[in-house]
């Protein structure tokens, strides 16, 4: 490469780790405090919090970096037009190839970092984070719970214990279940035990509580009885695997006998091409951004700043994008779609490239914005004038 491209693609890449990482951080801490319960409900270690926090971040990466790298870009071309660096360029000679290079093989490199993260990395992330929630749901009753007090397992659900022995064992099981509006149970048992998968607490030698919404109480007596907590563990993540946790190899040959397959084959089909197709909106992107901000232009006129425009255009291309994947959901007539909107925008920014056309924003924009800002203009001495009388 040469020093000027060099040069360029290093103040791309910084305006885009400048933009990347602070709006990565504040997306992944609203995130991450969304699965604040994990502590506060399990008695998880903040390690162990942070390494949930860790198995989220895959899932942002890919949609925020496409953004990223366009107010890298038209920020960048900007301010190199505004400091008159791309009109030197241009009356030196130089080909325009070397403001796009570099460009080009940033949005490639890029492009191709999503693609890895979309398909190898993601999913073992989703797969882990679910994992790591069930086993803490899964050792609330055997392992967290303080004796003698009483714990909200999930809202409705409050259970009690009075001793804690070796091998999941519990003695003195008070279980509170007001989680069907129809009727209210309360058991109570002098023994109890949970399963390795955690998905079911046996309870012995107790009685059951039942209380309608009329208030008739029912009393049952039983010797043993098995209270599913397999619901609780699939509500917080558990272990079934649905689409987006899926490898993109099963995706590609997935098994007929899967019964979460049998259920929607449609969503897998669905996530399928929106993985295939989501690696295609870095290259797009950049195209877009160069065709807005990567040509000479004079910083006098009043106009909208190129980074709106590329922001503008690149989330109604994203939004098209997300609508297209829906429609695959829908019927597999739509399945060229996902990939048809990246290229089209892609292939007409290419043309507008070669031909040497610029973007240029409507006419009501920008007269709206030179009306806005003569009045500003207007207001401005008014205010100085009337300012100073009264001084």
């Amino acid at each position: 490469m040469k020093l000027l491209e060099v040069y360029i693609l290093r103040r791309i890449f910084q305006m885009f780790l400048v933009t990347l990482l602070p709006v990565l951080t504040i997306i992944w801490t609203i995130q991450v405090l969304g699965r604040i319960n994990l502590v506060t409900d399990t008695g998880q270690s903040m390690g162990s919090f942070a390494t949930l926090a860790t198995f989220i971040l895959p899932t942002i990466i890919p949609v925020v970096l496409p953004f990223a790298l366009v107010i890298g870009i038209t920020q960048t071309l900007t301010a190199m037009n505004n400091d008159s660096e791309l009109p030197v360029i241009d009356a030196a000679g130089a080909s325009r190839n070397i403001i796009y290079r570099p460009v080009l093989m940033l949005g490639i490199a890029l492009s191709m970092f999503s693609f890895l993260v979309t398909n190898f990395v993601e999913p073992p992330s989703r797969v882990a984070a679910r994992q790591m929630v069930a086993a803490a749901y899964a050792d609330l009753l055997s392992s967290v719970i303080e004796e003698k007090t009483f714990r909200s397992i999930e809202p409705g659900l409050y259970v009690q214990i009075s001793e804690r022995h070796s091998g999941r064992v519990l003695k003195g099981l008070f279980v509170v279940d007001y989680r069907d509006p129809n009727f209210d149970l309360i058991y109570y048992a002098r023994e109890g035990s949970i399963d390795e998968s955690g998905t079911s607490l046996t309870m012995r030698d107790g009685e059951v509580h039942r209380k309608a919404v009329d208030g008739r109480i029912s009393i049952i007596k039983f010797v043993s009885y098995a209270f599913d907590l397999s619901a609780m563990a699939k509500a917080e993540g558990g272990l079934p695997q649905y689409s987006s946790d899926r490898s993109l190899s099963f995706l590609l040959n997935p098994d007929p006998n899967d019964p979460l397959y049998q259920k929607s084959p449609d969503a897998y089909r669905s996530e399928l091409h929106r993985r295939l197709s989501d690696w295609l909106f870095p290259i797009c992107f950049a195209l877009i951004s160069l065709v807005i901000a990567g040509s000479t232009r004079s910083h006098r006129q009043t106009r909208v700043h190129p980074m709106v425009f590329a922001l503008f255009l690149a989330f109604g291309v994203r939004w098209l994008g997300f609508s297209a994947t829906n429609m695959v959901e829908r019927h597999p007539l739509y399945t060229p779609l996902p990939y048809v909107v990246p290229v089209v925008f892609s292939l007409i920014a290419i043309f507008m490239l070669a031909t040497n056309r610029q973007f240029s924003a409507p006419r009501f924009i920008t007269r709206g914005m030179s009306r806005l800002a003569s009045s500003l203009q207007r207001r401005m001495p008014a205010s100085r004038t009337s300012g100073g009388g009264a001084a």
